[in-house]
């Protein structure tokens, strides 16, 4: 199974790294292609056995699936240039704000697609990724929630959900980063060293997560605790 990764940016990096660490996608068969060459080299240099290249069409040649990690301005002009084989290969947007029908009508044919949230915590394999699928079977949408689920949390949800849970996810994971951020600021205005103040404060976080996704409870009760 080969996937080709179009942008390398913080959410296509980011992408890779987690797919690289995985064990579902071979790292041979991860190809990311992006204009400049600083992250791509980057890349390189964390997993030499990652493919990289700067033409997009090279990318997707013999993919199976097309990732595009591109920002809304640029995915019209990416799409319409790529050769898409509707019958062989899946489709996947990370871009914010773009629907199914915009992608279709770009693609100029039907194709299997996904859309899916995720957030930067999916290079540590602890992202929680949204997937909404479009003329997509059973087992290609378990295939994708198998994919995602290694580098984190997966998640099916229908498109019109998608603004709502980009809130959650793929923004939430900076409001929880900005409570650390605050949080180990007063511990340093009390005296405690900052590295220090960011281990508890992170490690607390953790705890509480753990708490919630590992038993049947509520955070009211673990806040009555």
């Amino acid at each position: 199974m080969k996937i080709a990764i179009i942008g390398a940016g913080n959410m296509g990096g980011a992408i890779a790294r987690g797919l690289a660490k995985g064990s579902i996608i071979d790292t041979k068969d991860i190809c990311v292609a992006n204009p400049s060459n600083a992250k791509l080299d980057a890349l390189k240099r964390e997993f030499p056995a990652i493919q990289i290249t700067n033409h997009n069409e090279e990318a997707i040649k013999g993919a199976d699936i097309v990732l595009l990690a591109v920002k809304p301005w640029l995915i019209e002009q990416v799409v319409k240039t790529l050769s898409l084989d509707g019958q062989k290969q899946m489709l996947i947007s990370v871009t914010a704000g773009i629907s199914f029908a915009q992608l279709e009508e770009w693609v100029g044919k039907p194709m299997t697609t996904f859309r899916i949230i995720p957030n930067t915590a999916i290079s540590q394999l602890e992202s929680m990724t949204l997937i909404a699928s479009h003329h997509a079977t059973k087992e290609q949408e378990r295939f994708m929630l198998d994919i995602f689920n290694e580098m984190g949390l997966a998640m099916l949800i229908p498109e019109k959900q998608i603004a709502a849970t980009t809130a959650l996810t793929s923004c939430g994971i900076a409001y929880v980063l900005k409570y650390i951020q605050a949080a180990m600021q007063a511990g340093i205005e009390l005296g405690i060293y900052p590295k220090d103040a960011q281990r508890i404060v992170a490690q607390s976080v953790k705890g509480a997560a753990s708490l919630i996704l590992n038993n049947d409870t509520h955070p009211s009760v673990e806040i009555d605790k």
